[in-house]
């Protein structure tokens, strides 16, 4: 899945071995009210609809892979409806504010830590932890290691675009599997400046230690993409990338080696994007495709 400014696209290899791929137009708040362009503003809106993409996508995915082979000329359903969004982000959401926010808090609040500052620090430290062990675990697991090739494969094929190299398979495999926009090394981020936001709020009783959790978070999610956003601009600064090398690493839990037929795939989506951005706009290398 490939997504632009104003365009988003999935391709999908079908059971037949074509590729399949369906574009949507981003009817972004951002193009709409300069409120939601201010930044960490942007960051939540610009989550919000990464989030509603993705479950868009893989809802896709799902459906043409689900096809047996012949079904090429039947029509397979594109969308989520709003009850089905709906219950996919409480879920997704309600389960990551679950393990990642609200845990890690009850743990250190059970521990016995006399000040503030260590109690802010040791939550950090199990949060990341938390998060690091739970990439580790479905690193392992069989039935994801082509969802992990294919994310590999993104990040290729866009490694490719932003060195204005040719987007064919056998050239795009050279590139790096990392990507500074990953949204793996954004979620580190996201753990890690959530210790600095709340070092200013203590070490209240414990409801208020969850509501704090929960209600912090667009917060600390916009600061991220800021920062994120930041380093995706400037990569040739070493200082910047140095700072960010720990997400840059944890992305090799979350990616694998893509074969040439899974980067055609990632290439076609991106072909589509950058089509459609190019239509939109009169420069086409104001293209910005996030990873």
């Amino acid at each position: 899945m490939m997504r632009g400014p104003s365009n988003w696209a999935v391709a999908v290899r079908k059971p037949d071995g074509d590729i399949a791929q369906v574009t949507q137009p981003i009817e972004s708040p951002m193009k709409r009210h300069k409120l939601a362009r201010l930044p960490i503003v942007r960051g939540v809106v610009a989550l919000g609809e990464s989030l509603a993409i993705g479950f868009r996508a893989l809802a896709i995915s799902a459906n043409y892979a689900a096809q047996e082979e012949g079904q090429g000329d039947e029509e397979v359903p594109t969308e989520l409806s709003r009850t089905q969004l709906f219950f996919a982000f409480a879920i997704a959401i309600g389960f990551a504010i679950a393990l990642f926010k609200v845990t890690p808090a009850l743990i250190a609040d059970s521990l016995p830590v006399d000040t503030t500052g260590w109690f802010v620090i040791i939550e950090g430290v199990i949060r990341v932890s938390i998060f690091i062990l739970y990439l580790v675990a479905i690193s392992m697991l069989p039935s994801l290691r082509r969802v992990f090739q294919y994310h590999a494969a993104e990040h290729k094929a866009i490694n490719a675009l932003e060195a204005g190299d040719e987007l064919v398979p056998e050239r795009v495999q050279r590139y790096s599997l990392i990507h500074p926009r990953c949204g793996t090394a954004f979620l580190l981020w996201v753990m890690v400046i959530a210790i600095f936001v709340f070092a200013f709020f203590g070490r209240p009783v414990w409801y208020w230690l969850i509501a704090s959790r929960i209600l912090l978070l667009p917060v600390i999610a916009g600061l991220a993409y800021e920062l994120i956003r930041f380093a995706g601009k400037h990569t040739g600064n070493r200082v910047l990338m140095t700072l960010l090398a720990p997400g840059l690493w944890l992305q090799r839990l979350t990616t694998r080696e893509p074969t040439l037929d899974q980067l055609e795939v990632s290439i076609r989506a991106l072909k589509e994007v950058l089509r459609l951005e190019q239509t939109d706009s009169p420069d086409a290398r104001r293209v910005e495709v996030m990873a």
